[in-house]
């Protein structure tokens, strides 16, 4: 369940472990907090943990459960919030999703992670290499783990801006090409990236404006970065949602006209042999005052009106583009 646990004094790592309880009871310094990392815990196991932190219990509630919307929540002196982390997997050409719960008080913060992806060790290993933003204690840990996620989004969205560029380049081809499928499961890429982008925005206008009791109005700036980044994610999904419906109407536009270029060609070829069927059904009749019957180069004039027929057909059609 805890993926890692540590004392922080001074802008530094102080002591790593498991006992939570111990730690907590020494971070007694006005800078010292606790940092607790869990993995899918159950009701049971993080009940002894938020009671000593005093987290409140529809907090704690959606936290274990997940699958919440991307929110931020004050509770008395503490502030719960809710992330959804994003990850791009090369193999199916797909968005996964995760979540990612934190409460952050004045000495402590307790994260909770949902999912494969987004783990949060690399997140934790840069923060303690940046003594400057880990000063700022709990609010510092905070901005690391937006950071950290908003920074997934941005790669996500860059993958889903090739995906989008080569549904554009098949498309506009000249080859046909079946990219409506494709384009479909895109749209609902781009939809599972906008739930988790969209919703976060509030929250983080709330913590750059510096109001929040953990989040000292010091580091509101890296707030305010983080929100630039979830701007700029934001924008690009909305214009991917757009070029894809236009894509999408280009390519049924495309299909159309296929289609009216294959009737095309059908109706050139149907009139190349129908054409010479008339000739043939006509000097088949057999009527008894047909002149041609008697006459001794009647057939080889009719197998000559025919093929001048289909030849003259075949040049009219290929000018015209039919063919």
């Amino acid at each position: 369940m805890i993926v890692d646990c540590a004392l922080y004094r001074d802008g530094k790592r102080a002591e790593a472990g498991s006992d939570w309880r111990a730690m907590r009871a020494q971070a007694t310094g006005p800078d010292d907090f606790v940092w607790v990392g869990l993995y899918e815990p159950t009701e049971e196991e993080i009940h002894d943990m938020a009671q000593s932190f005093g987290l409140h219990a529809l907090a704690v509630e959606d936290a274990v459960q997940a699958h919440q919307r991307p929110k931020l929540e004050r509770y008395g002196d503490m502030v719960f919030l809710v992330l959804k982390t994003l990850w791009y997997v090369d193999e199916d050409d797909a968005v996964e999703t995760g979540e990612i719960a934190m409460f952050v008080g004045d000495d402590f913060v307790v994260t909770v992670r949902h999912g494969k992806g987004n783990e949060l060790h690399t997140a934790r290993s840069e923060l303690e290499s940046n003594q400057l933003v880990l000063s700022h204690g709990p609010g510092g840990v905070l901005y690391a783990v937006m950071d950290r996620v908003v920074d997934e989004y941005l790669d996500v969205v860059d993958e889903l801006v090739i995906d989008v560029d080569e549904i554009e380049e098949s498309v506009f081809s000249n080859q046909r090409t079946n990219d409506s499928a494709r384009i479909y499961v895109l749209k609902r890429e781009l939809a599972e990236v906008r739930r988790a982008v969209l919703p976060l925005r509030d929250p983080v206008l709330r913590l750059a404006s510096g109001d929040l009791p953990a989040v000292p109005e010091k580091a509101a700036p890296f707030f305010r970065d983080v929100s630039d980044h979830l701007a700029r994610a934001a924008e690009t999904v909305d214009s991917l949602d757009s070029l894809l419906s236009t894509a999408f109407d280009a390519h049924l536009a495309q299909i159309s006209v296929q289609q009216n270029n294959d009737m095309r060609k059908i109706s050139a070829g149907a009139a190349i042999v129908v054409v010479p069927t008339l000739i043939a059904g006509i000097y088949g009749m057999n009527f008894r005052h047909m002149p041609e019957l008697g006459w001794t180069y009647g057939y080889p004039f009719a197998l000559l009106l025919m093929a001048l027929t289909v030849v003259g057909l075949w040049a009219l059609f290929k000018k015209s583009g039919w063919l």
